[in-house]
């Protein structure tokens, strides 16, 4: 899915973070879980960032005291190496607990022009 390369990646998780962040301290959950979710679909090609991602989920699942979040993402926690090794992570998928692990999902708009490969110039 992703033609991004790492940095460009954490560039665009760190906005989304920072949009979790301040939806987390306002009190707006369904925003925070939107812009983690987020985070998530650009975090998945990268081991380390899919894995921080759903290590976030899991600190604001524990956080809201949401035991099903919390186990949920403790599966897909480790789940991430597997997906990883085998290549098989679903598209758009936003990582949680509520949504099946291997269901692929639409990426939103936003983010397919982000992370299309045709919106980058083609090297010569």
């Amino acid at each position: 899915m992703s033609m991004l390369d790492r940095r460009d990646a954490a560039t665009l998780i760190a906005a989304e973070m920072t949009q979790y962040r301040a939806a987390r301290r306002d009190g707006d959950h369904p925003a925070a879980w939107n812009a983690i979710g987020r985070a998530h679909i650009v975090a998945q090609p990268f081991f380390a960032l899919h894995l921080s991602a759903h290590w976030h989920m899991l600190g604001f699942a524990i956080a809201l005291r949401d035991w099903r979040e919390a186990a949920g993402q403790l599966l897909r926690l480790a789940l991430v190496p597997l997906g990883s090794l085998t290549g098989r992570l679903p598209v758009g998928n936003t990582g949680r607990a509520r949504i099946s692990a291997f269901r692929p999902m639409p990426v939103p708009p936003d983010l397919a022009k982000m992370i299309s490969p045709h919106d980058k110039p083609v090297s010569r």
